[in-house]
């Protein structure tokens, strides 16, 4: 049975292409998104209606931050097939990403180069820091298969509206490998962005590419999953993180940049700023 996730925009009134839920069956009238678990298998959670928009203004007066981001270079753009997933702790993910402003054939082709990476790791997005380039760039597609469903890029994405409404759900990370833990975001966004010619639009996103978008764009803002997540569920995690630390440490023979153990005691962050 098809489950089919809207994405609504000014600029755009279409439906991406049906998901097609091969080892679930749910009622059409629900939305649902889903997620790959450790085991393999399709998780879900449904959502029976699509909350109010928070407006981008109310971020402000909570102390989200809005920035306009440095241009990215040609050598910012460069890179050289095949590309591989940055790890945590690398410091590359929590680098500064550029706004990119040359829309041209290198453009087209390390998005292409993306998105097999992406399928070949079997992800469902792959924000352009965790291939090692930090440019605002990032490509999904909510099936996760090649040849299925509907392949989305955004290039230089802002936030203008989110949902008050949140949902949790058991997230994975490429530049986590085998580690899934529970992270609360809010329901729908509606988000700013640029596609592959540099043409701008305006869309709506809930269920699963909402999901999708919001992981995504931490990684353009330097926001690991990991820093959404409370104290209790970080705990569960602890020692898988402290695995990661190790083999960066082996591999490069450099001290981790950071360690969860240094971390401090403090509330998950919110909102899509970085104050």
């Amino acid at each position: 049975m098809a489950c089919a996730t809207w994405l609504q925009s000014s600029s755009l009134s279409y439906a991406l292409a049906p998901v097609l839920c091969r080892h679930a069956r749910l009622s059409a009238s629900l939305r649902c998104f889903y997620h790959l678990s450790s085991t393999g298998r399709l998780g879900y959670s449904n959502v029976l209606h699509r909350p109010p928009l928070m407006d981008v203004s109310v971020q402000a007066r909570r102390g989200f931050s809005v920035r306009e981001d440095e241009v990215a270079s040609p050598a910012d753009l460069s890179f050289e097939p095949p590309l591989k997933i940055v790890e945590y702790p690398d410091p590359i993910l929590r680098a500064r990403n550029k706004r990119i402003n040359t829309f041209d054939e290198n453009l087209k082709k390390l998005v292409d180069e993306m998105f097999d990476v992406m399928y070949k790791t079997d992800g469902i997005g792959l924000s352009a820091p965790q291939v090692g380039l930090n440019i605002r760039l990032m490509v999904f597609n909510p099936v996760g298969e090649r040849g299925e469903g509907e392949e989305i890029v955004l290039i230089n994405p802002r936030v203008y509206k989110y949902s008050k409404k949140t949902v949790l759900f058991n997230e994975g990370c490429l530049s986590f490998p085998g580690i899934y833990a529970d992270v609360e975001r809010p329901e729908s966004v509606k988000v700013d962005a640029q596609d592959i010619t540099g043409a701008r639009f305006t869309v709506n996103l809930s269920g699963l590419p909402s999901r999708v978008f919001q992981h995504e764009f931490d990684h353009l803002q330097g926001t690991l999953f990991f820093d959404r997540m409370t104290e209790e569920v970080l705990e569960s995690i602890r020692e898988q993180l402290q695995a990661l630390e190790k083999k960066y440490e082996s591999k490069t023979g450099l001290p981790s940049p950071e360690k969860i153990d240094m971390r401090k005691r403090r509330q998950a962050v919110a909102g899509f700023g970085r104050s």
